[in-house]
């Protein structure tokens, strides 16, 4: 699309809108090298420059300008032709375009690292801006764009928290990382809260080369110095040592196993003939209304499975009381906190992401691209969990003591 120019080199706005509602009924892009909006943006970012440079002279008489250089802008608009204006003591910087820079940063920047964290490779990302927007970015460039992020990232990592979230959910989710010449399996630590306002906030992401309590000791001591006073109830998976972690750090914490890790690691045991039955049986255990019930209904699942499936039964009573946790709470607060889904919804849209990727250069590269995964994925958590304001009632009622007060 040529510029729209009348004789006195002005831009012609009736033109451009004709031309542009004509491309618009074609189907044509807005955006790009030859898109729709491409002229109106060189336009106003020519004339932002000149109005930088007419500026300049009038408030450094006697200097005046001193003809133009042409310069090509790299731009998410595709590549932009600025006729860059000088003055007669070269004092002259534009703010909007400064001297050696070649492209409109921010825009530019956040395009590839929105791509980036849609899981994209850098030669995915080359491919797409140079088909897009006639653009050629050097690889290099492309890790210095994202690399970008890892300050940010750092400040995320280390951020103040709440002293008091009524709900987490930990868990780990494993990659494939470079290290040394070889690949090696890393654990991504997840802590997923709820606060006190019903809002879900990732409170960290941490990296370790396996999962272990060991580690998760490190996590919550992390949180504990970054604020957080006081957890009511941790849901967690059945990790060796976890509860122990957790009394260590926040002793007033109760734990909530996760009834749905338990019922996968007890169909391990169960050839498929047997499975249905069993589950159908297990079921009645943790979805029974009080603790009673369901002690009652274990009691008939070892009466009619413990001889075949002793192994079941054994784990089930080596957890039972923090299996049974849950009892101890209305059904509003039974429901959140019974399973680890919530932690593992997240990462399912972190694998989403990430499902391209063979293994990672880095711990680095592997955190960048889950945080920009993560910022994209929280900017849609608005919504608070139903019956909110009943649960933080019930809160309050059972936990008087460990709340701010209510006027606060």
């Amino acid at each position: 699309m040529t510029h729209p120019m009348n004789k006195d080199n002005d831009f012609d706005w009736k033109a451009f809108e004709k031309q542009a509602i004509a491309r618009l009924l074609k189907g044509e892009e807005l955006s790009g090298e030859d898109g729709i909006l491409t002229p109106l943006i060189q336009r106003l970012l020519q004339a932002s420059i000149d109005g930088e440079m007419q500026a300049h002279v009038a408030e450094n008489r006697p200097n005046r300008r001193n003809g133009s250089k042409g310069k090509r802008v790299k731009s998410t608009q595709g590549l932009l032709h600025i006729d860059m204006p000088r003055d007669r003591d070269g004092s002259f910087d534009s703010g909007v375009l400064p001297k050696r820079k070649t492209s409109l940063g921010e825009g530019l920047d956040n395009k590839i690292l929105a791509l980036y964290g849609l899981g994209m490779s850098y030669s995915d990302i080359r491919a797409h801006l140079a088909e897009m927007y006639g653009l050629s970015v050097s690889e290099a460039a492309l890790t210095a764009i994202t690399d970008k992020v890892v300050d940010e990232l750092t400040q995320w990592q280390s951020r103040s928290l709440h002293p008091v979230y009524p709900f987490v959910w930990l868990d780990a989710i494993h990659y494939k990382v470079r290290y040394e010449g070889r690949v090696i399996t890393r654990a991504l630590y997840t802590v997923l809260a709820l606060g006190l306002d019903g809002h879900k906030e990732l409170l960290g992401l941490y990296v370790s080369e396996h999962e272990g309590a060991r580690f998760w000791l490190g996590v919550l001591s992390d949180l504990q110095s970054r604020g957080v006073t006081d957890i009511f109830v941790a849901s967690i998976d059945g990790l060796k040592g976890f509860p122990e972690a957790i009394a260590s750090v926040f002793p007033h914490t109760r734990v909530q196993l996760c009834l749905v890790h338990q019922m996968r690691n007890s169909l391990r045991f169960v050839p498929e003939k047997d499975r249905k039955p069993l589950s159908r049986d297990l079921k009645q255990v943790y979805k029974a209304s009080t603790r009673d019930l369901a002690q009652a209904a274990f009691q008939s699942f070892q009466t009619n499975w413990g001889a075949k499936y002793p192994m079941i039964v054994k784990s089930w009573k080596a957890n039972w009381d923090q299996l049974m946790e849950m009892f101890e709470y209305p059904e509003e607060i039974r429901r959140m906190i019974y399973t680890t889904n919530p932690v593992e919804g997240v990462h399912r849209q972190l694998r989403k992401t990430t499902k391209t990727k063979g293994a990672f250069v880095s711990d680095q590269a592997l955190l960048k691209i889950i945080y920009l995964t993560y910022k994209r994925i929280s900017s849609k958590w608005n919504a608070v969990p139903r019956n909110w304001g009943l649960v933080l009632q019930q809160l309050y009622l059972l936990f008087p003591d460990r709340l701010p007060p209510i006027n606060q």
